[in-house]
Order: C-alpha cells, then structure tokens, then sequence
C-alpha cells in the first residue's frame, strides 16, 4: 500500500509540472493596451434618465437619449478599467431611497445625479462624501462659477456635490399676448388679466397645486415671493413666512387666481398647469428654465405650430420670436426674484469604487463633454465659465435666458431651511389654502401657522 501511494503522489505531481509547463504565463499589459478584462470594474450610477427607455414621448426623452450615446463613449474612453452601467431611479424617490441605502449600509451607487435642492437631506443624513479636497486640486475648479460652488457647499464648508449645470426660473412669454410689452409691476399683471379675460384668455398659468409633495413652492410661489422682497426662511434656519412681503405676494397671487386670471387647470396637479401655455389660452408661464424640454407641442397666438413633439418645439417658438423670455414683474423698486439650483454629482458615502466617479466628473468636465451634458441632461446654464461662453450657448434661448437671469436677483428657494421637504409642504399648503381653498382667510394668520409648526419641529 505504502509503494501504491508513492507511485501515485508522483503521478499526480508529474501531471502538475506538465499542465504548468503547457500554458503560457500571462503576459504583462505594455503601456497604452487595455488590462485584462477581468479587471474591469463595473462603475454605478443612478440617473434620473434610463438609457433602455427608447419611447419618443417619454418626458426624460432627453436624458433617456443622452445615456444612449455616451454610455458606449465612457467605456470606449475608459476600456479595460470601468464599465459603466446606469440604474435608473424615480426623480422623486431618489434622494430618500439613497438615504435609506446608506443608513442601512446597503448597496449604494458610485456616483449620484443630483440636484442642490436635496443637499441639505443628503448632507443631514450623512449620505454624500466631502468633494472639497478633490475638487480643489482638479485643473477645472478655478473656472467654476462661485454661485455654483456655494449652492453645492453643506454647512460645514465642505463640497457635497460637483456642480455641473445652473437651473435659474423665469417666465415663458407668448409675446403676442402682450402687445404693449411684458409687465414689469404686479399692477401691469393685473391689468393685463383684465384685458385679456375679456378676450377668453388668461394672464398667466403655474404650478397652483399641491402636488409633488408642495414642489410648487420651489417654482412660481417663490418667484412671486421673491420678487416682493420676501422668502421663506431668516438665514439662520428658521422659516419666516408671515412678514408683509409675503403677505401683499399671496395678496397678489389670491387676486390673480380670484379674478379669473389663472385657469383652473393650474391646480389640477400632475404638471397639467403646462397645457394652458401649449395652446397659448395662457399667456406667460413662470417656471424653470428646464421647462422647455416638457412644454410641447405648442400653438402660437398667430396660429403657428410647433409640432415636433419635443424640446426643439420651444426653441423654435423663441428663435421665430413667439415666445420671448423675461423676468417675473416686481414691484416699484424691487428686483425680480427667482429661484436657482444646480444639478450636478454626489458621492454617497458607501461608495465602493469613488476612483470611477472622479475619472467620470473629469471626464464630464472636458471640452468634449461638458456643453453636451449641461445642454441634454443639465438643461440649464454651464458652471464652467468656459463653456458658457462657448458658441453652443449664443442662441437665442440661451442669451434671453442670459438677459433674464442677469436683470433678476436668482437663489435658492430654501435659504438657511434644513428640513426642505417638510417646509415645501407647509408652504405649499398655505398658500393654496390662501388662493385657492379658502380665499377668506386672514393671509398674516395662515403664513404663521406655517412658520410655526416647521419652527415647532426644528
């Protein structure tokens, strides 16, 4: 027995020897040829958009179309070190799903598409990575705008996200609807309600409802608000809503919608606000600037269609001069307001490959890449200055916008607010219960039950 266990350890270690013999040793990667494939690393993101959604009347066509085209182009750029692979999220369930990832200590993505309008949740939640150091030390930082920088910086002073794209608010006009000019005053509005009710028309349609979790606090409220010399918070974290700002807005708003100037449609929710400017029954919608990818086909005064069904309607509509763009009107001495966000990239803390998403930011950062993401996916104005004065950003939607955004004073809605959603919320509330629900009631009583309840929960 013992000599059939010698005779077979020799075996086997011969059949070793000769197997390591035949195959070849893998050969280093000569500098400039891809690593063996099975060192690439998947790189995750979440994106808002999902690149395998290829119907043409999606509302995040855009996006969707975006991820198409550069998905193969990142892994081309960065072949045999990361493959890029997009999981799609919810625009509105996002922020509380990453939280929720990284409390759990879940899986979480590499990189995250976010807007400044949730940092604040990120941050208090300890979901994002501080970006300063790295950013600061990335040949692009320098050329960044500050407002960009400031609207992605936490309280602390660190940077929790990287600014790509700036979303400022302004009013979509139909210019033949205002003959003599946009109004600049609240009183010049109002006049042209009048005017045009007589006509079967409306002087302006928004976001009323309260839909969206209060998401129309961040866009027409705030404007008018803004615009009056108010705001909702007094920069030290509490709201501050019942101050007499507010209170001739809401004031303002409450007669707009009660005269018959606003149609019904605009509280109707589910974005149905935008219909009323589609066929020009409204004659100026305040929103983002992003809402040019949303609001189409559309019918011009004169009968003109814009017909194609996406974002090139409204590009048209103001290259042909039906639709002009402007500032909210403001009262006799006061500076049109608006809110301002970002869109851009967090980090979440979790993260198990952060290399990726710093060679994805700089690789977005490129003159190659940037002014495409900012004009599909950002929709908005570049925060590299670059780019900005770059010859993709001189048409005539860009240099109204330009003209607007330079006339306005431009923030972000929240101020010094912490806990956003739950103040969108009881903003939004109120104010529809001051315009809409119940006109009767004291605007000064309502506003401080608001400011109150989320002062109660700090």
């Amino acid at each position: 027995m013992k000599h059939v266990w010698t005779t077979l350890v020799f075996v086997l270690l011969f059949g070793f020897v000769l197997s390591a013999c035949a195959a070849p040793a893998a050969a280093p990667s000569a500098p400039g040829e891809a690593a063996p494939a099975a060192q690439v690393r998947d790189f995750i993101t979440w994106y808002q958009y999902d690149e395998k959604n290829e119907d043409p009347a999606s509302d995040e066509r855009v996006g969707n179309q975006y991820l198409r085209d550069t998905i193969p182009q990142f892994n081309e750029a960065f072949a045999g070190k990361w493959r890029w692979v997009n999981q799609p999220k919810a625009w509105d369930r996002m922020t509380a799903e990453l939280v929720a990832a990284v409390q759990a200590g879940g899986d979480v993505p590499d990189l995250f598409e976010m807007g400044s309008s949730s940092l604040t949740e990120l941050y208090k939640n300890g979901a994002l990575q501080d970006l300063k150091e790295w950013a600061s030390a990335q040949p692009w930082y320098a050329d960044m705008d500050p407002n960009a920088l400031k609207a992605c910086t936490g309280p602390d002073g660190g940077l929790y996200c990287i600014p790509i794209a700036e979303r400022p608010h302004l009013v979509y006009v139909w210019k033949d609807r205002f003959p003599e000019g946009f109004p600049t005053t609240p009183e010049g509005y109002l006049a042209a309600g009048e005017r045009l009710k007589a006509e079967g028309l409306y002087a302006m349609t928004f976001f009323g409802s309260t839909d969206f979790n209060g998401n129309g606090a961040t866009r027409a409220v705030f404007m008018t608000f803004a615009s009056f010399g108010g705001g909702y918070d007094d920069g030290e974290g509490n709201m501050l809503l019942n101050r007499p700002e507010n209170v001739a807005a809401v004031e303002f708003l409450r007669t707009m919608v009660q005269s018959g100037y606003v149609p019904e449609i605009a509280f109707a929710g589910g974005f149905q606000e935008e219909e009323a400017f589609k066929d020009a029954s409204a004659g100026s919608f305040p929103t983002g600037l992003f809402g040019y990818r949303y609001v189409n086909p559309l019918t011009a005064p004169n009968g003109t269609k814009y017909s194609k069904g996406n974002e090139e309607d409204m590009l048209d509509a103001i290259a042909a001069g039906d639709v002009i763009l402007r500032p909210f009107p403001a009262p006799e001495g006061k500076t049109p307001g608006c809110n301002n966000e970002v869109t851009g990239f967090g980090i979440p803390v979790g993260a198990k490959n952060p290399e990726a998403a710093y060679d994805y930011i700089n690789w977005i950062m490129s003159p190659e890449q940037n002014a495409d993401w900012v004009l599909r996916p950002g929709a908005g104005f570049p925060a590299l200055m670059t780019t900005r004065a770059s010859e993709q950003f001189q048409t005539p939607f860009y240099k109204q916008a330009g003209e607007v955004v330079a006339a306005s004073a431009c923030r972000p809605w929240h101020g010094s607010l912490e806990r956003r959603p739950e103040a969108l919320r009881l903003i939004m509330n109120a104010v529809y219960r001051l315009i809409k629900e119940d006109p009767t009631l004291d605007i000064a009583t309502e506003l401080q039950r608001a400011q109150d309840e989320y002062n109660a929960g700090g």
